[in-house]
């Protein structure tokens, strides 16, 4: 047989390396099954991170400090604040009573609580809450010349170079004086502005009746001004039975345009992370993640070094890179997170007389959170799309499409893969010739039993010897070309093998006709 000729795709050079189809697609199923394998992990590290006791730590939370109104006020709850009398009636009031849980619901005193409060009972207040208040100086606007006569003062929108610094009221202690922050809490984006750290701050008392005293005072004394625009009220708790802490903010801001806008954050967090056997198994998913990264970005720098700026013109490409950007982003916020708990955690629970700022671990691990939650948007996207781009599904579907037997089946590769497997495992015995003939026998006799004569069982096996040759020789998965020069030898055994077809079509045709004469004959 002379030489195959052969294809080469968009004209590459024929020193090309062409891998043969089978092991083409064995690559691919197994860089399938590695991304799949990695697709697992994530959704374990992204699922295995939350609960659904964060949602009813939230749930009761909120219920707790946004719903519960005034007594004999249904109207008045943080949620429907709208005037500064409305806030002093929500501090003094559902605020407060929300706050010190001192005694069970028949008023016996609570157990051991070492001087702290257990919200419902079962959440610790850690430290004490702090309140915060921002303001902006008087003249930051400019009245107009008419309305001057009416309105000698006039305070602007809260920006930072519109900031109030200095002390004002009473000035004696640390509600009146401006203080800058010594926390690495992030800026407050609110309703209608950003709001920095720092301002004029105090923290609650442990005693609920001191706490309520303070309130009262501050309101007496009006702690509330016109040039007030923010006011953060923080405090965190951590309930031991489901392991989580939650970290509380309730915003309220007062607009230039008067009234009184609400805000909340609630974040259920699991700061405390190896306690249990689970823990410790989603830190191995942790570690695998961190070994498939180094795999993909290995398997990416390799490309990049072969096909250098062609392979920035792949949307595809840059798909990968993402993902794996992603994923870096990832890593360095969970590192970072565990630092920050490992190095601020012991400190924060030390002192249980001041402000412990949880705000900050919360607020990284939210966005860590996010960022893992984007990565596996990122990572299914692409095991969606990975069949559809890739060379070796586009040439099998293609022949498909037309008609045309592929040279490789996959259901083939994966049912020879099985019994080899079982053969090596000792499951199966091997199939030799003699079995094949054996079973060929077997059929020669069930076609004489069942009343074929014996030149239609010749012409049979006649026909599948000769159709295994040609399927062996012209569909062998060894062959790596798409396309075989024909000799006039092979050429002069495929006319016989059709004059053989169509002897065997107009046989069976003239079977079917004698069975409808026949059953014609049997109907009259």
């Amino acid at each position: 047989m002379s030489e195959a000729s052969r294809w080469h795709r968009g004209g590459a050079s024929k020193h090309t390396l062409h891998y043969r189809k089978e092991v083409e697609i064995r690559t691919t199923l197994q860089e399938l099954l590695l991304y799949f394998i990695f697709l697992i992990n994530l959704c374990i590290l992204t699922f295995g991170m939350v609960n659904p006791h964060m949602y009813y730590l939230n749930k009761v939370m909120s219920s707790l400090f946004l719903d519960t109104s005034v007594p004999g006020e249904e109207r008045t709850n943080f949620k429907s604040i709208r005037s500064i009398t409305d806030f002093w009636k929500f501090m003094e009031g559902p605020f407060l009573e929300g706050l010190y849980w001192d005694s069970w619901y028949n008023n016996q005193k609570l157990y051991n609580l070492k001087n702290s409060s257990r919200i419902y009972y079962e959440n610790i207040l850690l430290g004490v809450p702090r309140v915060r208040q921002l303001k902006v100086r008087n003249n930051t606007c400019k009245v107009y010349s008419s309305f001057q006569s009416l309105m000698n003062e006039c305070y602007g929108k809260y920006t930072s170079a519109n900031e109030d610094l200095s002390d004002f009221g009473l000035k004696h202690d640390t509600e009146w004086k401006y203080s800058t922050s010594n926390t690495n809490s992030p800026w407050h984006w609110g309703f209608v502005g950003v709001y920095r750290r720092g301002g004029y701050i105090f923290t609650l008392s442990k005693s609920k009746s001191e706490t309520k005293n303070k309130f009262i005072d501050l309101r007496l004394n009006s702690w509330i001004t016109r040039g007030t625009r923010v006011i953060f009220i923080d405090f965190s708790l951590y309930n031991a039975n489901v392991n989580l802490f939650c970290i509380i903010r309730l915003v309220a801001e007062f607009p230039a345009t008067g009234g009184i806008l609400t805000s909340w954050q609630f974040y259920s967090v699991k700061l405390l992370r190896y306690v249990s056997y689970y823990d410790y198994f989603i830190a191995s998913c942790e570690i695998t993640f961190c070994i498939f990264l180094f795999v993909f970005t290995t398997q990416e720098v390799k490309k990049i070094k072969e096909f250098k700026s062609a392979y920035l013109k792949s949307i595809w490409n840059w798909l990968e890179l993402l993902l794996l950007l992603l994923c870096f982003v990832a890593v360095a916020f969970n590192t970072y997170c565990n630092i920050q708990i490992f190095l601020l955690l012991g400190q924060l629970l030390k002192s249980t007389e001041k402000y412990s700022d949880f705000y900050f671990l919360a607020y990284w691990h939210i966005y860590y959170n996010n960022i893992i939650a984007i990565t596996i948007f990122f990572a299914w996207i692409k095991n969606m799309f990975l069949a559809i781009i890739n060379d070796t599904y586009s040439e099998v579907k293609a022949d498909y499409s037309i008609g045309r037997r592929p040279d490789f089946e996959l259901g083939e590769m994966i049912k020879k893969s099985y019994t080899n497997a079982l053969e090596k495992l000792k499951l199966k015995k091997a199939q030799t010739d003699e079995d094949n003939k054996t079973k060929r026998r077997d059929l020669a006799e069930q076609a004489r039993r069942e009343g074929f004569d014996e030149n239609e069982i010749q012409r049979a096996e006649k026909m599948k010897t000769w159709k295994e040759r040609l399927e062996k020789k012209y569909y062998s998965t060894e062959i790596q070309d798409d396309y075989q020069p024909v000799t006039q030898q092979e050429y002069g055994e495929l006319f016989l093998y059709a004059v053989e077809l169509e002897k065997e079509l107009h046989y069976i045709n003239s079977k079917l006709n004698q069975v409808m004469r026949k059953l014609s004959a049997l109907g009259q």
